[in-house]
């Protein structure tokens, strides 16, 4: 066998094959193209945000088990893929909650969300605006329902409700939501009274934020963080009065332990849109609110941040889908980090499903950009999970697509 001949390399053969990336002047948008995953959103987010404000959005109750399995349950699925099937286009909108939506997947209600960036909802809002999906304005949203629907005129807004003790308080934040133009309420039923979360007690987590030795210390390393904050409107609960004390506190004297089907059935009937509620977390309460006549029910154990150990969503959405599936539309939350779990809840039988941490790191990673970035990312995995599963349309998910794996088998 001869050897190859060898000459030095030329210069225009050696062009072809080298590309120089142009160079992003603006910092943050090079961090965001950086970041391919929501996991690499989360660790930037964390670098920029002072450890109070991370640990609210990324932490959970008591021992954080309902998350981590949650988490670990998207993570335990197996796709079957069908071969030789045309993918040059796929397409993933859907109607969900009567009216379209570009993607299967909505921003979740969260509170305190200028504690992440003080662009806050109106930045999630605005993104979501853009994307054709919904955005969900939560009670202890920290920008009011009027400023949401100003600033993002075109998107389609939902609004979260707790229950207040205050039951005329309550409906009159239904009254502006509908007189904004909000279609949607979401009632959350999983808060009887706040879980233990055991971050945001170590960090002191009040409302303003606490100013001690170690979140003056934390100040040094995030000072573009505090100048932001204090430069801009004081933080505070928009739809709500001024509260100066822990999240928790404010919530054990505003939930209302006492709230009964009986009651879930008067709100509907007070409002006019699209009734949904969130917090399912059995088969039977499932039934029992579908049979109220309810437009859809989240499966959610509030991202496990009420009672840990609860049942993992994704989890018990096929037992649900197939007793109540016909009858209303569900929803899921609850550890959702890529494109391919949102396609995996579709395939069992979700409509549509709600991202609230994602978004969250998105939010602390770059304000408006980052969550801009979380959506970019989150519909590329879903297109590219549905070519590769040969999928074209989202109605073409099935329950053959996916088998949910089990490390232990529960004990009977």
């Amino acid at each position: 066998m001869s050897e190859s001949r060898r000459r030095f390399p030329r210069v225009h053969d050696l062009a072809p094959l080298i590309r120089f990336r142009r160079p992003r002047l603006n910092s943050t948008a090079r961090r965001l193209a950086a970041a391919l995953t929501v996991e690499d959103l989360r660790r930037l987010a964390k670098r920029r945000t002072p450890k109070a404000a991370f640990d609210y959005t990324d932490g959970a109750a008591e021992d954080e088990i309902s998350l981590e399995r949650a988490r670990q349950a998207f993570r335990d699925i197996e796709f079957h893929p069908a071969i030789l099937r045309d993918v040059t286009h796929v397409d993933t909108r859907r109607d969900v909650l009567g009216a379209p939506t570009a993607l299967p997947f909505a921003i979740a209600p969260t509170g305190f969300t200028r504690l992440m960036h003080t662009a806050g909802e109106l930045a999630g809002a605005r993104a979501a605006e853009a994307a054709g999906i919904p955005f969900s304005l939560s009670t202890l949203g920290t920008a009011s329902i009027e400023d949401v629907a100003s600033a993002a005129p075109r998107a389609r807004r939902w609004f979260q409700l707790y229950m207040w003790r205050d039951r005329e308080r309550s409906m009159a934040l239904l009254r502006r939501a509908a007189e904004a133009g909000y279609d949607t309420l979401l009632v959350t039923v999983d808060c009887p009274v706040a879980g233990a979360r055991r971050r945001d007690s170590r960090n002191g987590m009040s409302i303003p934020p606490a100013l001690t030795l170690r979140t003056v210390a934390d100040a040094a390393l995030h000072p573009s963080w505090w100048f932001d904050l204090l430069s801009t409107e004081p933080l505070a609960f928009a739809s709500l009065d001024r509260w100066s004390g822990t999240v928790a506190e404010y919530m054990d004297t505003m939930f209302d332990p006492s709230l009964t089907f009986e009651d879930l059935a008067w709100v509907k009937a007070q409002w006019p849109g699209r009734f949904v509620v969130k917090g399912i977390q059995t088969l039977s309460d499932a039934r029992a609110v579908v049979d109220l006549g309810v437009d859809g029910i989240v499966l959610s154990n509030h991202g496990g941040r009420q009672l840990d150990r609860a049942p993992v969503p994704f989890q018990l959405l096929p037992a649900v889908a197939r007793e109540v599936g016909a009858d209303t539309e569900i929803l899921v939350d609850t550890g959702i980090m890529s494109g391919a779990d949102i396609v995996a809840a579709l395939a069992l039988g979700a409509r549509s499903t709600l991202v609230g941490r994602a978004y969250l790191y998105g939010l602390m990673a770059g304000g408006q950009a980052g969550v801009d970035r979380v959506i970019d990312i989150l519909a590329e995995q879903i297109r590219r999970t549905m070519r590769l599963l040969g999928v074209s349309e989202l109605a073409e998910l099935s329950p053959q697509h996916v088998t949910q794996l089990q490390r232990l088998p529960p004990r009977r």
